[in-house]
């Protein structure tokens, strides 16, 4: 997986791997939503996460895809209006819940701002995307406490399905 070795002693110089979300701005009318999607699949473009909070005239849509560059250069060229932003995708596995997520950042006082799941399962895990205000520390905290970190690397990649051989390292 993309998580670098860790001295137990430190976390200093520790760079958590990260992925890039979308945050995608489109007027909320019929068919907008398969536009979009559509303009990823007609370039091979795996989208990873999604998210979309909707309002009367405006939908937010949230994702992560496999193939950040290229995304960005679709939407780019396509003139779709977007931001971006780091986030953590976090595994879930070995006894790490969603609760366990939780409670380990209350601990650590790190408000979470939003999470949703993943609509793959890199390597045959659950997982999670997750935003705080922190995501250093955020990534550090869930470090220690023994969650998988993935990068971009380890969304949609080709011949890995869920349940296959080869489990993440923690």
């Amino acid at each position: 997986m993309s998580q670098a070795p860790l001295d137990d002693l430190t976390m200093e110089g520790y760079e958590a791997p990260r992925v890039v979300q979308f945050n995608v701005f489109l007027d909320n009318r019929v068919g907008r939503l398969l536009e979009l999607v559509e303009l990823f699949e007609k370039q091979s473009v795996c989208i990873a996460g999604l998210s979309i909070m909707d309002s009367a005239d405006y939908a937010v849509i949230r994702l992560v895809c496999g193939k950040s560059g290229v995304a960005r250069r679709h939407l780019h060229d396509h003139h779709v209006p977007f931001s971006e932003e780091e986030v953590l995708a976090v595994g879930l596995s070995h006894g790490r819940t969603l609760a366990s997520l939780c409670r380990s950042l209350l601990q650590a006082e790190i408000n979470m701002d939003y999470a949703y799941p993943l609509l793959i399962q890199p390597s045959g895990v659950a997982a999670v995307i997750v935003h705080t205000d922190e995501p250093d520390l955020t990534a550090q905290v869930l470090k220690r406490s023994q969650f998988l970190l993935l990068g971009e690397a380890d969304l949609c990649q080709p011949g890995r399905s869920p349940g296959s051989s080869g489990e993440p390292s923690i």
